[in-house]
């Protein structure tokens, strides 16, 4: 191996740098290393020390190195890449550090990679951390079974410490394949153009480094639309061949092609995006096919916008074959993207051949209401019963529209009709309503009925009318409202009441009328409930009721018995049992005359209990009134003398004074008190004696 260099007067001067090992096979040269090859193996020379820093001899020696030469590249100036049968090793030149010297070179050389092809090498080139690798294949033919030359294989491989892992694999096919040897082949490599040439005795063969744009023209030629447009939007800023646009537009028309028009719609709002005019123009294609309503679902509602003829044309698609569709895009789309006059127009020339379709009839009223003739819009409402008419009357206001309506919406739900009635009251009053519904009593006590709950007071005008109103549709809720109403004329209540024999409210009537025992004479006599005669007389607690319920009851034991369970509590029990007649058979006397003596006990009890709590209660205050009287009472000279007003306390405090002061806080001096008449000696204060307050006892007398 020499090795040239420009001498003295620019003359090429050689020098040795190794020989005596048979053939040199491969000399790579980068930076300031030299890597060659001969038939013990791999030399690296440092130029700049002119010395040699490694020996890496080859594994295998049965192979000769003529046949199967060895494979060098360097990765960088400081890696290199041996291929030598099918082992590749990995080396890296490291710097010596300076306490292992000696008389060694400064670097020295360490394989960090080392692994087994399973075919022989004829090539090795870097690609970033991968290696590109090019192989001698054999293999048995199936016919002869005899070992023969397969075409070569271009392998991309991640190497890993002890074996590796292919990435990719690529059979090239090259003229004469079956007749080349492993020396046959080369693989050289442009590193700037990432470019690699494999070099075959008939053919040279370019491979390069695929980009997005290959991948996205392979997919594009497998048709697989989908995955080349995710490829093209991952990759749009390094992409140069193709166009995200146009590569949807491709895949919509591929889909169309399969008669998934669905599925291209719905490709069509995130391929076109905001494009108005590739929109237009695809609905045009969707609409040659008749596909119109599979695009109708994804047209733009809002940024952008269509022209209104295009909407128009989807609905007049709907309208010829779908109306359940068309109600749906109706409600769907805003009204402002069509030319709302020529849908009305066309639905309502639909109706003429259908007059009764709800469905038409239902979007007709929506249409009115986006042109705001929300008066028509109510109108078919109404005709349908539908449920968003109060929607439609709140929303828009259109309480002026339903006063002479109120009837029709009674119909259709009572319930939310009066809810809404009242609640705008300032809107539409509530004796327009009770005209309105002056020929329907039945909706007419509907109403009232909710307004007297809401209010006892705001419809007292009607409270007369509404006797008749619940006596005839709602007797159960009669009996509140005659308990409620303030406003109710007895005497018309009392003469409803008792033409419809209605017993219940007639005794309620004729009690608030003050004719209890009219009432209580009706309980007996129609109802023949002795519970319900004995509450009766309780709520009333009248001793005369209690006599005649008595003088009543007495021919009829069921009734002797119920008031000998409950009247113990209310009148002597003994008046009762003494007007029993002898021999008269009373269900459960014994357990009646119990209960009376249980209750007798039982209000002894009370009274005792009773009693004990007063006398505790009154010694307790007692003891308090006491403690509190027994207390000091401050006397200064900002006191007065009651009755001659100068200062309770003499300005000499050496005079002897006499002053009494009573509980009510008044002082005197002793001589400005008048002298009692009465024999007792207790005295008491005149003033408070004279206000009605009760006589204050003198509690302390003070002398000096």
């Amino acid at each position: 191996l020499l090795l040239y260099e420009r001498g003295w007067m620019n003359r090429w001067k050689p020098s040795v740098l190794h020989e005596g090992e048979g053939n040199i096979r491969n000399v790579k040269w980068r930076g300031h290393l030299i890597a060659w090859a001969n038939n013990m193996g791999v030399k690296i020379l440092d130029m700049i020390s002119k010395q040699r820093i490694t020996n890496v001899p080859r594994d295998d020696i049965s192979l000769r190195p003529d046949m199967y030469p060895c494979s060098l590249c360097w990765k960088d100036n400081l890696m290199l890449i041996i291929g030598w049968g099918n082992s590749v090793k990995i080396c890296s030149v490291k710097e010596r550090h300076a306490s292992e010297m000696r008389d060694l070179p400064n670097r020295y050389v360490e394989i960090v990679f080392q692994f087994d092809m399973e075919f022989y090498i004829s090539g090795l080139a870097p690609l970033c951390d991968q290696l590109v690798v090019l192989s001698y294949v054999k293999e048995i033919s199936e016919k002869t079974e005899v070992e023969c030359c397969a075409r070569p294989r271009l392998d991309i491989i991640q190497p890993l410490p002890e074996s590796c892992e292919e990435i990719s694999s690529d059979a090239l096919t090259v003229r004469g394949f079956q007749e080349n040897e492993c020396r046959d082949y080369h693989l050289e490599y442009s590193e700037g153009e990432s470019l690699f040439y494999i070099i075959s005795p008939r053919d040279v063969v370019v491979a390069k480094e695929r980009d997005q744009d290959d991948h996205i023209d392979w997919l594009l030629e497998k048709k697989k639309y989908e995955e080349a447009l995710m490829a093209a939007e991952i990759s749009q800023k390094t992409i140069k061949k193709h166009k995200i646009l146009d590569i949807g537009l491709a895949y919509i028309n591929h889909l169309m092609e399969k008669g998934e028009y669905d599925l291209a719609a719905r490709k069509c709002q995130k391929i076109l995006g905001k494009n108005t005019e590739l929109w237009e123009f695809e609905v045009y294609k969707f609409k040659e096919i008749g596909q119109l309503k599979a695009i109708s679902r994804y047209l733009p509602r809002r940024d952008p916008v269509l022209k209104p003829l295009i909407y128009e044309m989807v609905l007049h698609e709907f309208l010829e074959s779908d109306y359940e569709g068309f109600a749906t895009l109706i409600k769907e789309w805003p009204g402002d993207l069509y030319n709302n006059t020529i849908i009305v127009q066309a639905v309502v020339d639909h109706l003429k051949k259908d007059p009764q379709n709800r469905t038409l009839l239902r979007t007709l009223a929506e249409l009115y209401t986006y042109d705001q003739r929300y008066g028509r819009a109510l109108e078919i409402y109404l005709t349908l019963r539908h449920k968003d008419v109060f929607q439609l009357i709140h929303k828009h206001n259109l309480f002026s529209s339903i006063k002479d309506k109120i009837v029709l919406l009674m119909d259709f739900d009572s319930e939310k009709a009066v809810d809404m009635l009242l609640d705008n009251e300032d809107k539409i009053s509530i004796d327009r309503v009770v005209e309105e519904l002056e020929n329907r009593p039945e909706l007419q006590h509907v109403y009232l009925h909710k307004l007297f709950k809401r209010d006892h007071h705001k419809g007292q005008r009607y409270h007369e009318k509404q006797i008749s109103l619940y006596a005839e549709y709602d007797r159960p809720n009669l009996l509140p409202f005659l308990r409620d109403s303030t406003h109710c004329p007895l005497e018309k209540a009392l003469e409803i009441c008792q033409q419809r024999n209605f017993v219940e409210e007639t005794v309620y009537l004729l009690s608030r009328m003050g004719n209890s025992r009219s009432a209580l004479k009706m309980i007996m006599e129609e109802l023949q409930d002795v519970d319900k005669a004995i509450e009766f007389a309780k709520e009333q607690d009248d001793g005369e009721l209690w006599e005649d319920l008595i003088l009543y009851s007495i021919d009829k034991p069921p009734f002797i018995t119920g008031l000998l369970n409950n009247i113990g509590t209310h009148v002597d029990p003994i008046l009762l049992i003494h007007r029993i007649k002898e021999g008269m058979e009373i269900p459960n006397l014994r357990d009646s005359l119990v209960k009376i003596l249980q209750d007798y006990n039982l209000q002894i009890l009370l009274r005792e209990g009773c009693k004990k709590i007063l006398v505790a209660d009154s010694l307790s205050l007692l003891k308090k009134m006491h403690r509190t009287q027994m207390k000091g009472v401050l006397v200064d000279e900002e006191n007065i003398c009651e009755s001659c007003l100068s200062p309770i306390l003499p300005s000499d405090a050496s005079k002897s004074f006499n002053v009494v002061v009573f509980h009510c806080r008044h002082m005197f001096h002793k001589e400005c008190l008048p002298v009692s008449n009465t024999v007792s000696s207790v005295q008491f204060c005149n003033i408070c004696s004279a206000k009605h307050r009760g006589p204050g006892s003198a509690i302390l007398e003070m002398k000096k």
